[in-house]
């Protein structure tokens, strides 16, 4: 078991004991467990999975961010995270298709790098939760 904790810039999202947690680095998944090397990385948006101390699994997305482990507690410092089961499947597709409209339009002064991220994020969301729905 280690300590997660799980922060945005509103709010600790999580904070508990777990068995393990993968998450998005931005070279691929990484996986931890107790007594994990230390290690900061970068997070890029996508799912989250836990096994807290029950062994229960949880999933999530989470947004750009990073990742630290030391002394078996990690942390996610992240932007923005949603639990699968809290994802509103309408209010994501609804931000995909804004953000593909925005990516389409050339005559306006449209920040292609944004609207590109809001896709990604947007179809994260989609992907999560439809995994987890099945």
């Amino acid at each position: 078991m280690f300590k997660l904790s799980i922060v945005t810039p509103e709010k600790i999202s999580y904070e508990d004991e777990v068995q393990s947690l993968i998450v998005p680095g931005i070279g691929g998944y990484l996986g931890v467990l107790s007594n994990h090397a230390p290690l900061i990385t970068a997070i890029t948006p996508g799912k989250v999975s836990v096994r807290d101390f029950e062994g229960k699994e949880l999933a999530m997305a989470v947004s750009d961010g990073f990742f630290e482990v030391s002394a078996n507690h990690a942390t996610l410092l992240i932007d923005s995270v949603e639990f699968a089961g809290d994802i509103d499947t309408e209010r994501a597709r609804q931000a995909l298709d804004r953000a593909k409209k925005r990516m389409l339009d050339r005559a306006g002064a449209i920040d292609l790098p944004r609207a590109k991220r809001a896709a990604e994020r947007a179809k994260n969301r989609l992907n999560i939760a439809e995994s987890e729905g099945e």
